[in-house]
């Protein structure tokens, strides 16, 4: 009877151990879909390193609450799944990271390719302004912090505007706001540009492209079709960076901006706020030269112009 029950015993103890074993391996196995031997990983981390989210030259900012949901790569993907938007955050990340892979994806959750799913497609409010949506498809998760911080004030009964700080203004990263035709100063009104309208992906399929690249510059070969081979389109882009530097040069006439290009603290009419803040918005933040929205941004630097002349 006690040879038998250690018989048993024994069988028990191989059939545990074979099938430890038969998970290790299908573990290994399924680690292969994504770790081989080739370039599909390093390939991504090397585009990545050459871009500004990659480098980490921002990431410290992440130890203070207001800055942790975008500047850490890890406290972005707390907030996520938390279902917070960056100024809900309220606590510093005590050990920010630069964003890598699993900023964006739901890098070694199921060990398969389907951990390369974004960490969120969901539709955002863009939180500084009321009942403003951005569902631009992958472009979402990179909405949740490529949105302005804050709108311009309203103005004071003497139709002034206070510039508070040498960082006044919408804040980094408005592309999406840009995109909607949203986040300007003054008067002047925006719609979605054709780019947000047409371009199912938004950001994800201009700065990424089918190629997945990784370094997030904008994949100008992805315009051929409907712009050919010229990105400057009819000299849209010389015409804006023109505007640009017409405004600015005003503005420094004026003594609104620095010669560092920093804003000026003080008290504006409000024609002449708007105008520095539009100059910050198009110039500093989005960066596109027009690209996002063609019209809006021509539109707000010719008021800015106007302005202060």
């Amino acid at each position: 009877m006690q040879t038998r029950v250690r018989l048993m015993a024994l069988v028990f103890t191989l059939v545990v151990l074979l099938a430890g074993t038969a998970s290790v391996i299908a573990q290994d196995i399924s680690c292969t879909v994504c770790h081989d031997d080739t370039t599909l990983i390093t390939g991504k981390q090397t585009g990545l390193s050459e871009a500004v989210h990659g480098t980490g030259e921002a990431y410290v900012r992440g130890t203070s609450a207001g800055c942790a949901g975008c500047h850490s790569g890890g406290a972005f993907s707390a907030m996520v799944a938390q279902g917070l938007r960056p100024d809900q955050v309220e606590a510093g990340d005590p050990n920010p990271t630069r964003q890598d892979c699993r900023t964006c994806h739901a890098i070694h959750t199921t060990n398969t390719e389907a951990d390369w799913a974004l960490e969120t497609t969901a539709p955002v409010n863009l939180y500084a302004f009321e009942n403003v949506i951005y569902d631009g498809g992958k472009g979402n998760l990179c909405a949740n912090c490529h949105q302005p911080r804050r709108a311009i004030d309203a103005a004071d009964p003497n139709d002034n505007i206070a510039v508070t700080s040498t960082h006044w203004g919408p804040h980094h990263g408005p592309q999406s706001a840009m995109l909607l035709g949203v986040g300007g100063a003054g008067d002047v009104a925006g719609k979605p540009s054709f780019h947000s309208r047409m371009i199912a992906d938004t950001c994800v399929a201009c700065h990424i492209g089918p190629d997945m690249k990784h370094t997030f510059e904008a994949i100008t070969s992805g315009c051929a079709e409907c712009h050919g081979e010229d990105f400057d389109i009819d000299g849209k882009q010389a015409e804006v960076e023109a505007l640009i530097v017409q405004l600015g040069d005003l503005l420094k006439a004026k003594g609104l901006l620095d010669e560092a290009g920093h804003p000026v603290v003080g008290i504006y009419p409000a024609a002449q706020a708007s105008a520095l803040w539009n100059y910050i918005f198009i110039s500093i933040e989005d960066g596109s030269l027009g690209v996002h929205n063609p019209p809006y941004t021509k539109a707000l630097l010719e008021a800015g112009i106007a302005a202060l002349q």
